[in-house]
């Protein structure tokens, strides 16, 4: 029999770290028939005292030759009752293990002051991380919550590594201004961004649910400078938004004053724009005078641009609508393997009940274990570039290449 994908987790709600890590080692381990090649951690933050003593403590019951990590405020896994559960401000931790035959493991950390110019050559990055950039390497990134870094690490990824899927998320801490941990084999890190490449026999498949749906029609920008959008269509923003505003249900305008955003038109060329390919932006405020709107991200002429709207009802239907196109294009049954990286503004939060996103990733992927964090701020890729999102739930989906892959 060929050498089989093996990938399981286990979550632990023990109140005491020692007995958290017992638990989540004893489970996982058994659950294995062959050696890990692969250890991922993630612990909640009403753990925050204690993070340095986590990495010693499962070295002691754990022997596994790449195991990377990081906090997070609520911890997603599997119970020990075989569900996936979003475990959020209460003390968690969860180990994920993999048998990954024929695939290459190799964990990395970066600090912001070493990142090379991005005017630089490409190999400067490579240098950085160590990762060849053949065969193709995955990529799954848990960095800090505080550095600017992370925005210029992923462009210089995606210009190293033109071909790599990059998913992951920044840790979370306890609170606004709560220390993180980030873990990379037997190292605790409070900054930077530690890393996981994946090559070989192995596919990284992603779904970025942003939480949004549009309203109205696309616009162009025909004038912006830097984050300033100074004309839309040739037209004032500011009355191209109210116009806009006034012709939505009543419903829909009392959400527009508090969870409206922009989505930025990814594919230039698209003329059927919809769900998914747009990357969604805050809006930072207004300039009544000019009636310019700011976003946090550049503008410049030309690109196209449609507002949305975000709620439960909203966040729901897009992942639903995500997941399904996924399933009818991915005809492969080989997935082994799945994270979950989610804002903490989503979860109970947001839908008034717990484990909604991992429920609803379950019904379209039954039988693929989830494993992830809620996060303060989530990385996956929109229209072939990678990008730091908020309010999302990105998933990224392992699965074996296929021959010709």
């Amino acid at each position: 029999m060929a050498d089989q994908m093996q990938w399981t987790n286990a979550l632990s709600t023990r109140p005491s770290l020692e007995a958290a890590v017992a638990d989540v080692v004893q489970r996982a381990r058994s659950s294995l028939t062959a050696p890990a090649d692969l250890g991922l951690v993630f612990i909640s933050s009403a753990f925050t005292s204690e993070y340095s003593r986590l990495m010693p403590l499962l070295a002691e019951k754990l022997s596994v030759p790449v195991l990377i990590g990081c906090s997070g405020g609520g911890v997603i896994g599997t119970s020990s009752w075989g569900q996936t559960q979003e475990l959020e401000a209460e003390p968690a931790l969860c180990l994920t293990l993999a048998h990954l035959p024929g695939v290459n493991v190799q964990a990395f950390h970066v600090v912001t002051e070493k990142l090379p110019d991005l005017d630089g050559p490409p190999n400067a990055w490579i240098d950085l991380t160590g990762v060849p950039p053949s065969p193709t390497p995955q990529f799954i990134l848990l960095s800090d919550s505080f550095s600017s870094g992370i925005i210029d690490l992923l462009q210089g990824l995606d210009y190293a590594y033109p071909g790599s899927v990059k998913v992951g998320a920044q840790a979370s801490g306890g609170g606004i201004g709560g220390s993180i941990g980030l873990f990379c084999n037997d190292r605790l890190y409070r900054e930077g961004t530690v890393g996981l490449a994946l090559s070989g026999n192995i596919v990284l498949e992603t779904i970025v649910a942003q939480g949004c749906r549009p309203i109205g029609k696309p616009y162009q920008v025909t004038k912006g400078e830097r984050n300033i959008i100074l004309e839309l269509d040739e037209q004032v923003p500011l009355v191209v938004l109210r116009d806009l505003i006034a012709n939505l249900s009543e419903e829909d305008r009392i959400l527009a004053q508090h969870f409206l955003f922009v989505g930025v038109a990814m594919d230039e060329f698209k003329q059927d724009l919809q769900q998914g390919d747009f990357l969604i932006r805050n809006i930072l405020g207004v300039e009544p005078s000019a009636g310019a709107i700011a976003i946090n991200d550049y503008v410049r002429p030309g690109q196209r641009l449609q507002f949305h709207l975000r709620d439960a009802k909203s966040s729901a239907e897009d992942l639903e609508f995500l997941l399904l196109r996924y399933q009818q294009q991915v005809s492969t049954p080989n997935a082994f393997g799945a994270f979950m990286f989610s804002c903490m503004g989503r979860g109970e939060g947001l839908y008034g009940k717990p484990n909604f996103d991992s429920q609803i990733f379950q019904r379209y992927l039954n039988d693929i274990p989830l494993t992830g964090f809620f996060c303060g701020g989530e990385i996956g890729p929109v229209g072939g570039s990678t990008f730091l999102h908020n309010y999302t739930s990105v998933f990224g989906i392992c699965r074996e290449t296929e021959s010709g892959e």
